[in-house]
């Protein structure tokens, strides 16, 4: 009877220890994701731990998670389409779907062959962007997977490239700045850009190069479940990413963003005075 009840929770000890396991480990796509458009475009591959999106003249592609989340830390691992990919978009990114939306924005702008990658972050907070950095990534994003992150809690927004932070949006509700409340969704896509997305839309998609195809893994989500419009249960400090040492960057961190900002930081609308004479009270 002892050896009976010792079997048994053994048994439900290694069942446990073999979900939280797959659960921290490398995910299947569909676990956690669905294709949301450009079904014929999308490709399962490793036996659903990677997929493919590709694009061509007749359509892209793309998916998003199952569920929103209202806080987290939100890591995708991506490889880029290769070759002549200018006005080809890929993205990464969270969003709401409210008339007034949140979104943060990963987006990658394809170039000539030979000619740099940018990548653009993005804020929307209650329907309002317009804010966008771009940043030359130092190394070439189309021959490997790289991962890009972003910590979203009640107190900062930090955009990552291989865990090097590049961007802070800070929490600034209390001088009037809108920041991002709603429960969002996690997206990935492969569209057509060329109207504005290399050399603010000169140079146009060449399609001799079609398909174009990006590569996405890393299908693990760290993020707290939203229950319908109420985001505060994921502002709990149960949560590892809303602790206090997530409140702000360390000293470590703040070096690297300002080196990445110095060294790679190509366009911030916080310096453009064309377009914010005075600038946004964010940027003070």
């Amino acid at each position: 009877m002892a050896l009976s009840k010792f079997a048994g929770l053994l048994l439900l000890l290694l069942l446990f220890i073999g979900r939280a396991v797959h659960a921290s480990g490398a995910s299947f796509f569909d676990q956690n994701y669905y294709i949301r458009w450009g079904f014929d475009h999308v490709a399962s591959l490793d036996t659903g731990r990677e997929v493919q999106l590709s694009m061509d003249a007749s359509s892209g592609s793309g998916f998003e998670s199952k569920k929103s989340y209202g806080s987290g830390f939100f890591n995708m691992e991506i490889k880029l389409p290769g070759s002549n990919s200018a006005g080809v978009v890929t993205t990464f990114y969270l969003t709401s779907h409210e008339d007034r939306h949140d979104e943060l924005d990963f987006e990658f702008l394809g170039n000539r062959e030979g000619k740099p990658i940018f990548l653009q972050t993005n804020v929307f907070a209650d329907g309002v962007g317009n804010r966008e950095q771009r940043i030359l990534l130092w190394f070439d994003p189309t021959a490997d997977f790289h991962s890009y992150k972003v910590l979203w809690n009640d107190h900062q927004i930090v955009f990552y490239v291989d865990d090097v932070p590049i961007r802070v949006f800070k929490n600034n509700t209390q001088i009037g700045v809108p920041y991002p409340t709603q429960p969002m969704q996690i997206e990935a896509s492969l569209w057509n850009g060329d109207d504005w997305a290399t050399d603010r839309g000169r140079t146009k998609i060449d399609w001799s190069y079609a398909p174009f195809r990006a590569h996405y893994r890393g299908f693990d989500i760290s993020g707290c479940e939203s229950q319908g419009h109420d985001t505060h249960r994921c502002h709990s400090s149960a949560y590892q990413w809303n602790s206090r040492e997530h409140w702000a960057l360390d000293k470590e961190q703040e070096r690297q963003l300002e080196d990445a900002r110095k060294n790679f930081m190509n366009y911030d609308y916080c310096t453009d005075r064309s377009r914010y004479p005075v600038p946004p009270p964010e940027c003070l």
